[in-house]
């Protein structure tokens, strides 16, 4: 029995047009755990949309091998779909059923019998019920967005992908997700995420991948990538003003003036321990008001991959 929720080997995917092809995924290899929070990342036109598609049956691959809960998207597609929901980027739903009637329909189509339906579950915990009876052509975006996830979940899929499920979305609608679906993880529930607020994977996900121009160019643990940049910055604000000749005790270290009485010192903690530079600050005699450190974030680092 597998361990994993997604496996992916060596998947390619070649869009052809007339005479012009475009590679758009390049012998792709992920392994996504059971019940992990996991973090697929990129730029627009890295190639995510294509393994989302793949992964929902909507796009052929070219070549390779994709298991979903270990059952071979091309030998059983149907089993497969079974075992997973997909949110997808576009609002795109229909005009002639109301929201309860929606996903009645949606859980006939995965054949579930009236007596094993959650609809008024789900309709419950997605802030749906004022709305059960409403078009979706009458909701907000917001709503809406509600509605496509309320879907995804009427066969209770073993595994959710999210992608980009909080675009355009209000702050009170994001924390409310969240908190669904972090509730839906710590029950079992593997997630994949692709997202553009890099803020939301670095909170949510305990394992990330980046991919970028149809390659997968990191993959591990949240923590291990964080350091992948070892630099801290120091931020000293000072009582009083600061004489230039302290910034000269530090030469080793990238020091730059913030205002007259506030320093930036940039760092490796690796080699340099923040108490060995505090104790040369304090050698100048003037006293220190302030301290705080930060270092860098998802976005530094999301940066950093791509550009290399």
């Amino acid at each position: 029995m597998s361990h994993f929720a997604i496996e992916i080997k060596n998947l390619s995917k070649t869009y052809r047009k007339k005479s012009v092809s475009k590679e758009a995924l390049k012998s792709i290899n992920l392994e996504i755990k059971k019940g992990s929070f996991f973090g697929l990342l990129g730029p627009n036109g890295a190639g995510k949309s294509t393994i989302i598609n793949i992964l929902a049956g909507l796009v052929n691959k070219t070549s390779g091998e994709v298991k979903i809960a270990g059952i071979d998207i091309e030998k059983n597609p149907q089993a497969a779909k079974f075992k997973i929901g997909i949110v997808p980027q576009e609002l795109v739903l229909d005009p002639f059923f109301n929201v309860r009637e929606t996903l009645e329909i949606y859980a006939g189509y995965y054949g579930i019998k009236k007596s094993h339906r959650r609809t008024d579950e789900i309709i419950e915990v997605l802030g749906l019920k004022d709305k059960a009876k409403a078009a979706p052509r009458s909701l907000s975006g917001g709503m809406r967005r509600r509605l496509l996830v309320a879907k995804a979940l009427v066969h209770n899929p073993e595994i959710l992908v999210l992608d980009e499920p909080t675009a355009g979305v209000d702050v009170e609608l994001r924390n409310q997700l969240w908190t669904y679906v972090k509730k839906l993880n710590v029950g079992g529930t593997t997630i994949l995420l692709t997202t553009h607020y890099l803020e939301e994977a670095e909170e949510l996900c305990d394992e990330i991948a980046v991919i970028n121009h149809g390659q997968v160019i990191a993959h591990d643990r949240k923590e291990n990538l964080m350091k992948l940049l070892s630099s801290k910055e120091l931020i000293i604000s000072f009582a009083e003003n600061i004489r230039s000749d302290i910034v000269a005790t530090l030469p080793q270290l990238k020091t730059k003036m913030l205002a007259s009485d506030k320093i930036s010192i940039t760092y490796d903690p690796e080699k340099t321990e923040v108490e060995k530079i505090l104790r040369i600050i304090s050698g100048s005699k003037i006293q220190i008001k302030d301290i705080s450190t930060q270092q860098p974030d998802l976005e530094e680092i999301f940066k950093h991959l791509v550009r290399r």
